[in-house]
C-alpha cells in the first residue's frame, strides 16, 4: 500500500480542472492514488469506505470531461465522494474528513464552491439537478447539469419523480446510474453497452429523426409504420439491455457499460455531454473496488469506524463493549417474535443497522425490508395492522421523518398498532447535521394517537418494546445510537404503567427532569453536585413523552423551587415544551423557575457524541453548570 508520499500524480493536482490535463494513463495511475489515500484516511477518521472506493474511475472521467466550476454536478446521498472531495479540496483538507471542525462526510455548498447541492439523505439527485437545469433554462446559461444516483437510491418513489418529470419537461439533463448491484452477466454486459451506445450516436439519432419524417408522408400508413418503427427499436433495446424503464420516462439511454474502464467512461461521457434532452448513463461498478477487504464484504465497509488498512480488521474501540441498543433491540424482537406470531418486522435497507440480521435469518417470511421507502415502509406497516398483525418499523430517526404524512394520515388517524422504533435518535456523530435525530419528539408527540416513550437504559428499552406492543394504537420509541448505561438484560421484560415514569433521587430545591439518555448525564452531575454542595437535588426519569407522567410531576413539583428539563431532541416543540405546556394548562408554573437544556434552534456539526454533547451542554459538565446556577447562591460551598 503507497503511502501519501508517493501520491505522485496527485500532488499536481491543485484544482479539479488540472485532472483534464493528465493522459489516460496518468488518469489510470491516479486512480489507484486516490484509493490508497482514500483508504489510509478513513482507516484513521470512519466513513463510507466501499462506496467511494467504488466510484473512483467514474469521478475521474467526471472531471475530465465536466468542469465543476459551472457545471453543476449532483450526487446522490454523498457517501461516494470521497475521489471527489480530495481533488477539489486537497489531500490536507481531506485528512480531516468527519473529524469536530474537519471536512463534512457529505456534500455541503458552504464547505466548497464544487459542491452544488447538500445532500444526506438518498434520492434527491435527479429532482434537484432537474430544477438546476431549469433554472439554467430560464436564465439562458449554457452549462451541464448532472446527477449521480446509486441503484439502492433508485428504490425511492421521489427518484421516479425526478425522472418522471424530467422526461416530460425534455431538458438538457445527464443522469448517471451507478449500478454496483444489479446482476448482469459480463456477455449479456458486453452486447447491451454495444447495442446502447450504437443507438444512443447522435448520427444513429439524426437519421431516426429523418427516417421518423419520411415514414410520416407515406399516405394513409405513414404514422403505423412510424409506431413500427419505434416498437421495433424498443424491442431490440428491451430485449439486450434493462434500458427499456428509462426509455419510457422519454431518457436517452446509454449502457450499460464498464465503470471501472477510464477510456470507455470518458467516451460515453463526452457523447453524452453533445446530446441534448435527457440522457441516462448505465455504469457498472464493484462497491469497495481495488480494496479485498471492502469488495469482498461490501456491506461491513459501506460505513465502517477505525480499521488497520493493510488487512481490514477494524479496531477495538476504546469504549464500551455492552452491545448497542441497536442489538437490544433486535434481541428482544426476535424473543418477542417467538411466542406471538403476528409480530412483523419492516426496515428502510437498514437490516443490520437496525439490528434485525438475526430477525430476518430466523423469521424471514415475516422479515420485510423495503428498500429506501420509507414512505412505502410505514404504510405497508398500515396495511398489515389493519389485518391484525403487529408491525414493528425500526428506521433512523432523521430517515422516518420523511414518512411524516403516512405516520399522520394512513397510521395515527385510523389509530392502527404500529410500533415506530427510532434508532440513531438525538446526535448520532461524524455523519453530522443530516443524520443526528434532532426532531422526532417535536414531529411525533402531537399526532393524536401516538404513544411516545424514550429509555434510559437497556431494560426500559425492552420494557418499552413490550408496551408498545400490547397498545391497541400507534407508539414511538426513540433510543441512541450506540450502547446504553449496562443494565442486565431481562429475560422475560414486562410491559411498563403507561404514563408513569420513576423517581430516581428525592431531593430539594431543584428537580431535574431528564428524558432517555439524558438521565446518566443527569444522574452524575447530581451526584457531583452533592459532593461540591452537600446537597441533594431531586431526578425524575419520565420515560413516556405522550402522554406525560402529569399526576407524578403534579405530587413532585411542590417540593421543589426549581425545575430543569433536559432532553436529546431540539428543544422547539420538544419534551420540555410539552411539560411547559401542561404546567401552564395546570397554573403550575407560579413560583416555579423552569430552566431547559437540549438541542439548539440550529442544525449541529459533525464530531463525536461526546464532543457533540458537550458543544450543546448536555453532558454530564454541562448539566452540573446549569445546576449551579439554579441552586440558591447561599446554599452553594
Amino acid at each position: 500500500m503507497q503511502s501519501g508520499s508517493e501520491s505522485r500524480i496527485l500532488s499536481r493536482i491543485h484544482t479539479p480542472q488540472d485532472v483534464q490535463q493528465l493522459s489516460m494513463k496518468e488518469l489510470e495511475d491516479l486512480a489507484g492514488e486516490l484509493r490508497n489515500e482514500i483508504i489510509q484516511t478513513v482507516a484513521c477518521t470512519g466513513g463510507h469506505l466501499a462506496p467511494s472506493l467504488g466510484v473512483v474511475e467514474l469521478t475521474l472521467a467526471l472531471l475530465s470531461v465536466f468542469d465543476p466550476t459551472r457545471d453543476k454536478i449532483v450526487w446522490d446521498v454523498g457517501h461516494q465522494t470521497y475521489a471527489y472531495k480530495i481533488l477539489t479540496r486537497g489531500l490536507e483538507v481531506f485528512r480531516t474528513l468527519r473529524q469536530f471542525g474537519g471536512l463534512s462526510g457529505f456534500p455541503r455548498p458552504a464547505e466548497s464552491p464544487f459542491d452544488h447541492f447538500g445532500v444526506g439523505h438518498s434520492s434527491t439527485s435527479i429532482s434537484a439537478a432537474l430544477g438546476m437545469a431549469v433554472a439554467r433554462d430560464l436564465s439562458e446559461e449554457q452549462h451541464k447539469v448532472l446527477a449521480v444516483i446509486g441503484d439502492g437510491s433508485m428504490t425511492a418513489g421521489l427518484a421516479y419523480e425526478g425522472l418522471n418529470q424530467s422526461g416530460d419537461l425534455d431538458r438538457d439533463l445527464v443522469v448517471i446510474l451507478n449500478d454496483n448491484e444489479m446482476s448482469i452477466s459480463k456477455n449479456v454486459g458486453a452486447l447491451s453497452s454495444f447495442f446502447s451506445r450504437k443507438l444512443s450516436d447522435q448520427r444513429f439519432i439524426r437519421f431516426k429523426e429523418d427516417l421518423k419524417t419520411w415514414l410520416k408522408q407515406v399516405p394513409r400508413i405513414g404514422d403505423e409504420l412510424v409506431n413500427y418503427a419505434r416498437r421495433s427499436e424498443e424491442s431490440l433495446k428491451s430485449f439486450f439491455t434493462p434500458g427499456m424503464l428509462f426509455e419510457a420516462f422519454k431518457f436517452n439511454y446509454m449502457g450499460p457499460i464498464n465503470g471501472h474502464n477510464l477510456q470507455q467512461l470518458t467516451e460515453v461521457l463526452k457523447q453524452a455531454r453533445s446530446l441534448q434532452g435527457p440522457v441516462l448513463v448505465h455504469t457498472l461498478t464493484t462497491k469497495g473496488r481495488g480494496y479485498p477487504p471492502a469488495e469482498q464484504n461490501p456491506t461491513s465497509f459501506h460505513g465502517i469506524g477505525c480499521f488497520e488498512p493493510s488487512s481490514g480488521q477494524r479496531l477495538r474501540s476504546s469504549g464500551s463493549s455492552r452491545p448497542a441498543y441497536s442489538a437490544v433491540f433486535g434481541q428482544t424482537l426476535l424473543s418477542l417474535a417467538e411466542q406471538d406470531p403476528t409480530i412483523v418486522a419492516i426496515t428502510a435497507a437498514m437490516p443490520e443497522g437496525t439490528g434485525l440480521g438475526d430477525f430476518k435469518d430466523r423469521f424471514p417470511e415475516r422479515f420485510f425490508d423495503v428498500g429506501i421507502c420509507e414512505q412505502h415502509a410505514v404504510t405497508f406497516a398500515a396495511g398489515l395492522a389493519m389485518q391484525g398483525y403487529r408491525p414493528v418499523v425500526s428506521i433512523y430517526s432523521t430517515f422516518l421523518q420523511r414518512a411524516y404524512d403516512q405516520i399522520v394520515h394512513d397510521v395515527c388517524l385510523q389509530n392502527l398498532p404500529v410500533t415506530f422504533c427510532l434508532d440513531r435518535s438525538g446526535l448520532v456523530g461524524e455523519d453530522g447535521a443530516t443524520h443526528h435525530g434532532a426532531f422526532d419528539l417535536t414531529y411525533l408527540r402531537h399526532v393524536p394517537n401516538m404513544t411516545l416513550m424514550a429509555p434510559a437504559d437497556e431494560q426500559e428499552l425492552q420494557s418499552m418494546l413490550c408496551t408498545a406492543l400490547e397498545l391497541p394504537g400507534p407508539a414511538g420509541i426513540r433510543y441512541p445510537r450506540g450502547a446504553g448505561p449496562g443494565s442486565e438484560l431481562l429475560e422475560q421484560p414486562e410491559p411498563l404503567p403507561v404514563g408513569r415514569g420513576e423517581l430516581v433521587i428525592e431531593g430539594e430545591s431543584v428537580l431535574v427532569v431528564a428524558l432517555g439518555s439524558c438521565l446518566q448525564p443527569a444522574l452524575e452531575a447530581a451526584q457531583r453536585l452533592e459532593a461540591e454542595t452537600g446537597r441533594k437535588i431531586g431526578l425524575f426519569n419520565p420515560r413516556f413523552v405522550v402522554p406525560l407522567p402529569e399526576t407524578q410531576l403534579c405530587e413532585l413539583l411542590p417540593g421543589y423551587s426549581s425545575l430543569l428539563l433536559v432532553e436529546e431532541n431540539v428543544l422547539a416543540g420538544g419534551f420540555g415544551s410539552a411539560v411547559l405546556e401542561f404546567l401552564a394548562r395546570e397554573d403550575l408554573l407560579a413560583g416555579l423557575r423552569v430552566s431547559r437544556l437540549g438541542l439548539p434552534d440550529a442544525f449541529v456539526e459533525h464530531g463525536s457524541p461526546s464532543e457533540l454533547r458537550r458543544l450543546v451542554g448536555i453532558d454530564a459538565e454541562g448539566i452540573l453548570a446549569r445546576l449551579r446556577q439554579l441552586l440558591p447562591a447561599s446554599r452553594v460551598s
